[in-house]
């Protein structure tokens, strides 16, 4: 099973940039979308996929999708009753053997204005997601997670210590979310710094690698023996962040 995420930064943008060429290349068994900005779900012309689309309520914003070669037992929008997702930035598909869900985190915004949201309110609700499926069967969980988790993750940790997404709040409540049981895939292989998967689009920062790690693929640790490569597809282009793939040894 090849799972990928990729925060495409407006759907229709990256089709114009090669986003199906680059869906070959990686060939996924299923492949989580953030940012697809889009209300209205885009006809891929691919039947080899089922699509599963959560657009945020306000248009041209945030929103996520999900392209599976299997078609799940159930599916789920949002954060059901732990809180209100009108922004579409999580998707949930149940299969056989496990659960992948696909997460847009918020952004603590400029000047760190959504910050007590995103830490207190999203992140807890987010957690009680994962472990309400995790007590059920093993969880595959992929996305734009906002966050540079280490200081290995960021190219510039001193400069950006209080900048949104490098905040020791946002940091603490990502290994707060590991630590409950789920596993961060690409650091089971790959222990230095200097691998990013978003750039910005000012100062010529992706030619020169002046990136942050905001994209992971995260699992149950209960299926830390199947996973077998993580992997961060930098050479892959189209939007300001580049796909994550991981490899393992199951079947959705």
């Amino acid at each position: 099973m090849k799972v990928a995420s990729w925060n495409v930064n407006g759907i229709r943008a990256c089709i114009r940039k090669g986003f199906l060429s680059s869906l070959d290349e990686m060939n996924p068994d299923i492949i989580g979308l953030q940012e697809i900005k889009a209300s209205d779900i885009i006809d891929f012309q691919r039947p080899d996929f089922q699509v599963y689309w959560n657009p945020a309520q306000k248009k041209g914003y945030s929103g996520t999708a999900v392209l599976s070669k299997k078609k799940a037992l159930s599916v789920q929008y949002g954060l059901g009753d732990f809180i209100a997702d009108v922004e579409g930035r999580v998707i949930t598909l149940e299969f056989e053997k496990l659960f992948f869900v696909t997460v847009y985190t918020p952004n603590a915004k400029r000047g760190l204005a959504r910050l007590p949201y995103r830490v207190n309110d999203w992140d807890k609700a987010f957690l009680q997601h994962l472990n309400a499926l995790n007590a059920q069967k093993p969880v595959v969980f992929c996305g734009d997670l906002n966050v540079a988790h280490q200081e290995i993750d960021i190219a510039r940790p001193k400069s950006n210590r209080r900048n949104a997404g490098f905040t020791d709040e946002e940091r603490t409540s990502f290994s707060t979310i590991l630590n409950a049981g789920y596993i961060d895939s690409f650091r089971e292989f790959t222990a230095e710094g200097g691998h990013y998967s978003w750039w910005s689009y000012f100062n010529n920062a992706r030619a020169r690698n002046i990136g942050w790690r905001l994209d992971y693929i995260c699992l149950s640790k209960r299926l830390q023996k199947k996973l077998r490569s993580s992997r961060i597809l930098s050479h892959v282009l189209g939007s300001d962040h580049c796909p994550v793939v991981a490899e393992f040894d199951l079947t959705l």
